[in-house]
């Protein structure tokens, strides 16, 4: 708005004073629209602030104000000869500022806009309809053969639609490369946050599993030389299940902040995922309420480690079922990409997640569940990074969520 209102004051403005060199009264006719186009057009740009931060439907309002734009360049062509007139460039600036702000087809439609009313401007100035204001010395569509007349409306109708047309590929595309860099930010940034976290980890890991070894085995050392007594026994079972699953807390821990180093080996994908998905359809948390629909596309090939892969695909599918209340599915799909990539799909019909918990999902500990560790994504995270990959999640509360992996594909082994 601000700076339709500076172009405006610098063009009519301009205009203005052109018209004053060639017409000594400054209340000429065609001096007069001006001044009143201008005066419109800062009445509607105070309106444009007034009401702005009281709507809600801001996409609506963007196009009224540009649709409103073109009529106001018809209004300027006119009063500036129509026909004769220097300003139908002005269509296309128009056209050019819409990209920034609308989709393809919302600019389509302003280009459509445009030439619908220059093409019946100029028609109902050539049949006589209307009279335009003209500049001394300047001609109107009358005084021009019909082919003239024709072949300059289409010339200007071509040039809203190709510009238009590139605009809207340029904006698209801007819009696009915007997205990723935002995206690949978001994960520049997760991942300086986990590898700090990470060093901290591997030494509070290695820091805990020390004192509890000792600890289980002074407790089972005590249980055999001391003589039996139940309500003591039952203690030191209890101290034993809660330093095993420190243990176990500990190791995950240590896998989070440092992976163990990968045994790359060529693996055929649909074979590896179908493995893992039929042991998993026998797990205890999925077993009779959970179904798992598969899609998984044929000969493609891999290099990865195997136990990493079943890892990662084991971690997403358990989230996607503990995610589902009650029966519900999972489905997973595989297809080849471009670029010699493939990707891995995990989508579910679970409670889903909103956006601010898509961002804390891979940090250490952060979990929603009341058994969760707050582990498991984190580890996936760190065990794709070495991959040079990573997860991208769609997810919608009480909708479902959508997880997708990318792995490079490599050449089967010579003797598949």
């Amino acid at each position: 708005m601000f700076f339709r209102l500076l172009f405006t004051s610098l063009l009519l403005g301009s205009t203005i004073i052109l018209q004053l060199s060639e017409s000594p009264s400054p209340l000429a006719k065609p001096l007069l629209v001006l001044y009143g186009l201008i005066a419109a057009i800062f009445l509607l740009s105070f309106i444009y602030a007034v009401i702005l931060p009281r709507l809600k439907r801001t996409h609506i309002f963007t196009y009224v104000q540009i649709a409103v734009d073109t009529f106001i360049v018809t209004l300027i062509i006119f009063v500036t000869g129509s026909f004769s007139s220097i300003f139908s460039f002005l269509y296309l600036v128009v056209i050019i500022y819409s990209s920034m702000l609308l989709f393809r087809k919302g600019i389509i439609i302003m280009a459509a806009l445009c030439s619908i009313q220059y093409g019946i401007m100029i028609d109902l100035e050539y049949y006589g309809f209307i009279n335009p204001f003209v500049m001394e010395g300047s001609f109107t569509a009358v005084n021009y053969p019909g082919g003239h007349v024709v072949f300059k409306i289409l010339v200007i109708m071509v040039a809203c639609f190709a510009v238009a047309f590139l605009s809207s590929l340029l904006s698209e595309q801007i819009r696009k490369t915007k997205d990723e860099l935002l995206a690949l930010e978001e994960r520049v940034k997760r991942v300086e946050k986990l590898a700090y976290m990470g060093e901290m980890a591997a030494g509070m890991a290695h820091e805990i599993k020390n004192p509890l070894a000792s600890l289980a085995g002074s407790i089972q050392i005590l249980r055999q030389e001391i003589r039996y007594q139940p309500e003591h026994d039952k203690l030191m079972q209890i101290v034993l299940r809660e330093t095993d699953r420190l243990s176990v807390l500990a190791n995950n821990f240590l896998l989070f902040a440092k992976p163990p180093a990968a045994k790359v080996e060529k693996i055929k994908l649909d074979s590896d995922l179908a493995e893992t998905v039929r042991l998993f359809e026998k797990d205890g948390s999925c077993f009779g309420r959970i179904s798992i629909k598969e899609d998984f596309a044929p000969d493609i090939w891999v290099a990865m480690d195997p136990i990493h892969l079943r890892q990662v695909l084991w971690n997403l599918l358990l989230n996607a079922a503990e995610s589902i209340a009650g029966k519900g599915y999972i489905e997973l799909k595989m297809y080849p990409l471009k670029n010699n990539y493939a990707e891995i799909m995990i989508a579910d019909n679970g409670c889903g997640m909103s956006p601010e918990l898509i961002k804390s999902i891979f940090d250490p500990f952060f979990t929603t569940k009341i058994n969760g560790t707050g582990l498991g994504l984190s580890i996936v995270h760190s065990i794709l990074e070495s991959y040079n990959t990573w997860l991208e999640i769609e997810s919608r509360v009480d909708q479902g969520t959508v997880i997708r992996m990318q792995l490079k594909r490599t050449d089967p082994p010579t003797s598949a």
